[in-house]
């Protein structure tokens, strides 16, 4: 049976995919590894390959942040398909504001502890979620390392790529706040959809991932 590796986005974790249908395959959820300060999303990538044994001819498929990590993983490794899911493929489709973080570093100098505590204030940019998915949100991020999550902001407004190997596919919402779906280039595009959209519009994203994936 066929591997397909799941990668959660920042703040979330495995129960971010429990409303996309992949039967038939042998699902791999991937959980956080604890980075080390120096480490880029490529380098934490490579790790994730040589801990979880990816291969080619595996399915990446990650969500977010997952996205990115993906986009590393199949540079490592020529994966069968990669997926992103509201994300971004390269620094291109970036939006703006990476630029003024980049130089204004502000997210140094906050304590890790804020980044996964603060769900309240974050859901407000991932969209709007019903109250069972707004609870769900808010008790992954809880359960974030604090430390993981600091360093990933760091990682993801360093992330450098430029590259895209020719089996990458892309899901993105026209409704994505944390990446405005202006700025993404080739992806197949939800309408309504939220950076959150995983969470409430399976529906679609699970339509989409039967025309990509192998029967």
């Amino acid at each position: 049976m066929q591997k397909v590796f799941l990668i959660p986005g920042l703040g979330a974790d495995y129960r971010v995919y429990q409303n996309i249908d992949l039967a038939g395959y042998n699902i791999v959820h991937i959980t956080w590894l604890d980075p080390k300060k120096a480490d880029t999303l490529a380098s934490y990538a490579q790790k994730l390959v040589n801990n979880y044994q990816i291969l080619p001819d595996d399915i990446v498929i990650g969500n977010s942040l997952g996205g990115m990590l993906a986009m590393e993983i199949t540079k490592h490794v020529r994966t069968n398909k990669t997926i992103l899911i509201s994300s971004i493929k390269t620094i291109r489709e970036a939006p703006e504001s990476f630029n003024w973080y980049r130089r204004i570093p502000v997210y140094k100098i906050i304590p890790a502890k804020v980044f996964t505590s603060a769900g309240f204030l974050v859901r407000f940019a991932m969209g709007k979620l019903s109250k069972k998915h707004s609870e769900l949100f808010i008790d992954m991020l809880s359960k974030t390392p604090a430390r993981f999550a600091k360093w990933a902001v760091g990682a993801i407004l360093h992330w450098d790529n430029e590259i895209i190997p020719d089996h990458v596919y892309h899901i993105h919402g026209d409704d994505d706040q944390i990446f405005p779906h202006k700025y993404i280039r080739n992806a197949t595009i939800v309408e309504g959809g939220t950076h959150l959209m995983i969470m409430n519009k399976p529906k679609e994203i699970n339509n989409w991932l039967k025309k990509i994936l192998p029967l």
